[in-house]
C-alpha cells in the first residue's frame, strides 16, 4: 500500500465527507437543470417581448419552419409587455429574428413559430415590433356572448323608436333606414333569449372541443399516418390488381385453349351428376345400411387374431331349452357382438 499511497480508511474522513456533499450537490443541480445543460439540455435560452400572451403557457412547442427545436420555459409581465422565454437547440438566430404565435390545430392549441432573420447571433431580447399573436375566434364569441347578454334589448328598442319618430318627417330614404333598424332591434328583442341560449349552446360546444384538444389531435395525427401509410402502400396494391387482371386474362386464354378438351368432360361430368341425383334415394338406402353393417363387422374383427361369429336358427330352442342365447327374432347379435 505504500506504493499507491495511504489506504482509504486512513485518509481524513472530514475532506472525504466535503468532497462526497460537493459531488452529490453538483449531481443534484445537474439533475434539475438537466435541460439547460449544453449538450443533455434543450439548447439556448431566448427572450421575446409580446404585446399578449396569445395562448402560450409553459411547455409549449417552439418550431422553426415547421420542426420543433426547443420549447417555452417561462411567461412573465413586464409592465404592458408579456416576456417569454424559450429554448433553441441546433438552430443559429439571426440578429433579426422574428416571432410569432401561430394556431397548431383547430381547437386553438398554439405554438411559438420562430423566423431566423439577420446576420450574427441573437444577444438581446427580440423586440415587441418583431413578434405577433393570433386572432382567437374562440375568446372573440366568448367576448360576443357576454356583450350581448348585458345589451337592455328593451331600452334599444325604446330608442329606435323614438329615433323613428324624429325622423318621421324626413325624406323617405330616411324614415325606411330608421324603421329598418327599428324593425332588427325589435326582432333582437323579441329573439333575446334564443339568442342566449344559441350562444351559451355554442361556448358549450367550443369548451368540449377544447377539453378533447388532445384526443381529436391524436385522431387527425393517427388519420394522417394512415392516409400516409396507404400513400405508401398504393404501389403494392396497384401491382395487386394489375396481377389479378392478368390472372384472368391467362385463364380466360387457358380455358379457350383447352375448349375442345374441356367441353367432352364436363358433358360426361354432367351425365355422372345427373345419375347420382337419380339414384339419391337408392344412395341413402345404401349409406343408411352401411352404418351398421361395418359396426358388427368391427366388433367380430376387433378381437385379436379371431373373428367372431354366431349362427342364427341352427337349433330348435323351444325342444333344448339348455341351447338358448341371446338372439332376437330377427337373428340380431347384441351390440359388440353374437354369442
Amino acid at each position: 500500500m505504500a506504493r499507491y499511497g495511504r489506504a482509504f480508511a486512513e485518509r481524513n474522513k472530514v475532506v472525504i465527507a466535503v468532497v462526497g456533499i460537493v459531488a452529490l450537490t453538483l449531481v443534484f443541480l445537474a439533475t434539475f437543470n438537466a435541460a439547460r445543460l449544453p449538450i443533455l439540455g434543450e439548447g439556448r435560452e431566448y427572450t421575446a417581448h409580446f404585446a399578449e400572451a396569445g395562448g402560450l403557457k409553459e411547455g409549449t412547442e417552439v418550431r422553426v419552419s415547421g420542426v420543433k427545436v426547443g420549447s417555452v420555459t417561462g411567461i412573465e409581465l413586464d409592465g404592458d409587455t408579456v416576456v417569454v422565454t424559450f429554448t433553441a437547440k441546433d438552430v443559429r438566430l439571426g440578429e433579426q429574428t422574428r416571432a410569432s404565435v401561430k394556431v397548431k390545430t383547430l381547437l386553438g392549441q398554439k405554438y411559438l413559430a420562430v423566423d431566423p432573420a439577420g446576420r450574427g447571433t441573437l444577444d438581446e431580447a427580440i423586440p415587441v415590433g418583431r413578434t405577433t399573436t393570433p386572432y382567437d375566434v374562440t375568446a372573440a364569441f366568448s367576448d360576443l356572448s357576454d356583450n350581448i347578454g348585458q345589451i337592455d334589448t328593451d331600452q334599444l328598442e325604446a330608442s329606435f323608436t323614438a329615433l323613428s319618430d324624429a325622423f318621421r318627417d324626413t325624406p323617405e330614404s330616411v324614415r325606411q333606414t330608421v324603421d329598418g333598424l327599428t324593425d332588427l332591434s325589435r326582432t333582437i328583442s323579441t329573439r333575446d333569449e334564443e339568442l342566449a341560449t344559441l350562444l351559451e349552446s355554442t361556448s358549450q360546444v367550443t369548451q368540449t372541443f377544447a377539453n378533447r384538444n388532445d384526443e381529436l389531435a391524436s385522431l387527425i395525427s393517427d388519420g394522417s399516418l394512415l392516409l400516409t401509410e396507404l400513400e405508401n402502400r398504393r404501389a403494392t396494391v396497384q401491382a395487386l390488381l394489375s396481377s389479378t387482371a392478368s390472372l384472368g386474362t391467362q385463364l380466360q386464354g387457358l380455358v379457350a385453349d383447352n375448349e375442345e378438351q374441356l367441353r367432352p368432360a364436363l358433358a360426361e361430368l354432367d351425365q355422372v351428376a345427373a345419375i347420382l341425383t337419380a339414384n339419391q334415394a337408392n344412395l341413402d338406402a345404401a349409406l343408411a345400411r352401411l352404418g351398421p353393417y361395418y359396426r358388427v363387422l368391427t366388433s367380430a374383427s376387433g378381437q385379436g387374431r379371431w373373428v367372431d361369429s354366431y349362427l342364427c336358427g341352427l337349433f330348435n330352442t323351444e325342444d333344448k331349452p339348455q341351447l338358448t342365447n341371446d338372439v332376437v327374432r330377427d337373428c340380431a347379435p347384441r351390440s359388440g357382438g353374437g354369442a
